[in-house]
Formats: C-alpha cells, sequence, structure tokens
C-alpha cells in the first residue's frame, strides 16, 4: 500500500459510525477494528482517511446487515494537513464497500472523496463524483 502525502489524524476508533458513501446497499457502518498495522500496547485501534477497517452494517439491505464487511474510508470530520499547509475537513465520516482484491463493491460514490484515498485506490476514482 502507498504511503499518503499528507498528515493524515486518526480519530476513527472501534464502534465509530459513518454513513455509506456508495450504491452498494449499506447506509450506516459501525467500525469494529482496523486492518494492518495495530496500535499501541492498551490503545485502541484508530483509523484515518485511506485506510481498510472491518465494519458491520447497522443499517442497510438484509444481505449485509449484522455481517462484517471490509470498508475504506473516504470522509473524516477531523482535519487532515496535506503538504502545501491546506487543511481539509468533510461534514460527516463516510466509507465505501471493497472486496477482498480491494475492488469497490458499489458502481457509483456519492459525495466528493478525498485525493488521498485516490493515491491508495486507483478504481474508486473511476466511480467517484467529485474529488476533493
Amino acid at each position: 500500500m502507498r504511503a499518503l502525502s499528507s498528515r493524515i489524524s486518526r480519530t476513527l476508533v472501534p464502534m465509530s459510525t459513518m454513513t455509506c458513501a456508495d450504491n452498494s446497499g449499506a447506509m450506516i457502518f459501525k467500525i469494529i477494528n482496523k486492518l494492518g498495522k495495530g496500535h499501541a500496547h492498551g490503545r485502541l485501534a484508530a483509523a484515518g482517511l485511506g485506510d481498510i477497517v472491518i465494519a458491520s452494517v447497522i443499517k442497510g439491505t438484509p444481505t449485509y446487515l449484522k455481517k462484517p464487511v471490509r470498508v475504506v474510508i473516504v470522509r473524516q470530520k477531523a482535519p487532515i494537513r496535506r503538504g502545501n499547509g491546506m487543511r481539509l475537513r468533510f461534514e460527516d465520516n463516510a466509507g465505501i464497500m471493497i472486496g477482498d482484491d480491494n475492488l469497490p463493491i458499489g458502481t457509483e460514490v456519492k459525495g466528493a472523496i478525498a485525493r488521498e484515498v485516490v493515491e491508495r485506490f486507483v478504481k474508486v476514482a473511476g466511480i467517484a463524483s467529485r474529488i476533493v
């Protein structure tokens, strides 16, 4: 996985909720755990923009309801700092469902997504409506 060019503040911990930004059938996710490098001893595994998390679908179609899915975070409320000094923040926490091969399950993304996500997941850019 590529390194990001921005300083991402990791603020989404397990039991955080976020909305679904694609048309896969889910509406609301609840984070279970983060994939990849975890956390310091005794600390919750925090995730941020561009990270893959395991989440449970709280609200949505019965095919995904109460089942663990892989989600990549595309928007977060906490500000991120880009290399040129600009800070970026969104109005909600949102993610899109991906498969085991890191390809998106939905066919379109509602709302804007961050450029840092596109650096890691190129196929997400193909279904995104806006990239900020």
